[in-house]
């Protein structure tokens, strides 16, 4: 019996293994991208405490107050102290779980006014 020559490959197979790779990719790069924000963290014995003389930290109730460094004060006021310190400035939000979410916006969208972008949120350890 006689062999018969092939003149091309059949890239067939080759070309649906591809695809099934493309498609893991893209199922875990949509996973990496999502930014979710963790409720809970892990216990950590050796955690830094916060240095307030470097880092500005607002408080908001869940009533929707506002507090910095231990005095309620109003957005305007939390402004105008913001933008004494200089755009690289960590601040920290700590928010209480039931508050408005109303509440949360508007001092976000007074930071991003301000091109502040060294913005956490502090969850529970």
């Amino acid at each position: 019996m006689k062999l018969k020559k092939y003149d091309s490959i059949n890239v067939i197979p080759f070309i649906d293994v591809l695809l099934v790779l493309l498609a893991i990719v893209l199922l875990t790069s949509t996973f990496i991208t999502r930014g979710i924000i963790p409720i809970s963290l892990p216990n950590a014995s050796n955690a830094d405490q916060l240095k307030p003389d470097k880092e500005i930290i607002l408080v908001i109730q869940e009533s929707g107050e506002l507090f910095f460094e231990d005095r309620i004060e109003t957005l305007e006021n939390i402004e105008k102290i913001i933008l004494e310190s200089s755009k690289e400035t960590p601040i920290h939000i700590n928010t209480d779980k039931n508050t408005k979410f109303e509440s949360f916006v508007e001092v976000l969208d007074m930071l991003k006014k301000n091109h502040y972008s060294n913005v956490s949120i502090v969850t529970k350890k």
